[in-house]
């Protein structure tokens, strides 16, 4: 079968379009035809070696698919022909992938494959920063950074879905509109004053939480819009550096600095999976969509992956094979 292989730990550079061997049937795992395969940051940092899990090239990168049951193991929760959302940490960008039955779920009968896989990483891993790290309630304000990107599409979406107010923050001014029109209430430049513009956007009082996927020089800014009580999500560093804090801004503000990492909760959680699952569903059938951007063919994956490593990718991308 073709599929998009790491065949370096050189990032997007590495990986070449090529025949791998096919997945065959087995006692423990679901083979999934592949219709669509996300593109997500877990994906580029896996391809440089920089990802938690270290893989040693080749190897097929794609923690994120959603296509048909071929195969399925005997007393499975899926069959033969089901429409389905798979999580796996490897191999996806292929024509067809082998994955634990515990890691697949039914597709929302809403959604087509491209809007059904990019449920998988960003908005599981923001319903579960939700509902179980940071305790939103209908009513708070949320301040999004990151708002262009996947996890802040899913935060601004899913916030929205929950009763809140969404105060989003771009580093590129041209993706405005589009932040807007996933629901953002306001949408706010990362320039010089963003965080005093952002206090005066809740009439000075700051915001209930703070969704960060970014990390970096904008962290500290961050902490300081944070109202009495509030809460800091960090969901990531996609800007490149680990941020510290002075742990005395949370003291005089009764803050919380809460950790969100999706992935290692389901390692000793792994119900935790279908409750996620189970809220998602519920927002979609409200009418939540997923903006796919782009969907690109499998063939052409590499360039993919680079554009999104470069910051042109609104919402998001995904590989059609």
């Amino acid at each position: 079968m073709k599929a998009i292989q790491a065949q370096s730990l050189s990032g997007p550079e590495g990986l070449v379009y090529t025949d791998v061997e096919t997945p065959g049937a087995g006692p423990n795992v679901v083979i999934v035809d592949v219709k669509a395969a996300g593109v997500c940051f877990p994906d580029y940092l896996m391809t440089k070696g920089e990802y938690q899990l270290k893989m040693e090239p080749p190897f097929v990168p794609g923690i994120e698919t959603a296509g048909v049951v071929r195969s399925a193991p005997e007393g499975a929760a899926v069959k033969p022909g089901d429409r389905v959302m798979a999580f796996n940490f490897i191999g996806g960008y292929a024509e067809r992938v082998a994955v634990g039955p515990s890691n697949v779920l039914p597709t929302p009968p809403e959604l087509d494959d491209a809007e059904a896989v990019a449920l998988i990483a960003n908005y599981h891993t923001m319903y579960f920063a939700y509902a179980r790290r940071g305790h939103l309630r209908a009513g708070e304000t949320v301040l999004v950074l990151g708002a262009a990107g996947g996890i802040g599409t899913a935060a601004i979406q899913i916030a929205k879905g929950m009763g809140a107010r969404v105060i989003a923050v771009v580093n590129r001014t041209a993706a405005t509109e589009f932040v807007y029109s996933v629901g953002a209430d306001v949408v706010l430049p990362l320039e010089e004053g963003w965080a005093k513009a952002v206090r005066e956007a809740t009439g000075g009082v700051g915001v209930d939480m703070v969704v960060d996927p970014i990390g970096g020089p904008a962290f500290d800014d961050a902490v300081r819009t944070l109202a009495p009580e509030g809460r800091l999500l960090v969901v990531g560093f996609a800007a490149g550096g680990i941020p510290t804090i002075k742990v005395n801004r949370l003291l005089l503000r009764n803050a919380s600095l809460v950790g969100v990492a999706w992935g290692e909760f389901l390692r000793t959680h792994a119900d935790y999976l279908y409750e996620t699952q189970a809220g998602l569903a519920k927002l979609v059938t409200e009418g939540m969509r997923p903006p796919i951007s782009a969907r690109i063919p499998l063939s052409e994956g590499r360039q993919a992956l680079q554009d999104f490593a470069d910051g042109k990718v609104y919402g998001k991308m995904v590989l059609v094979p």
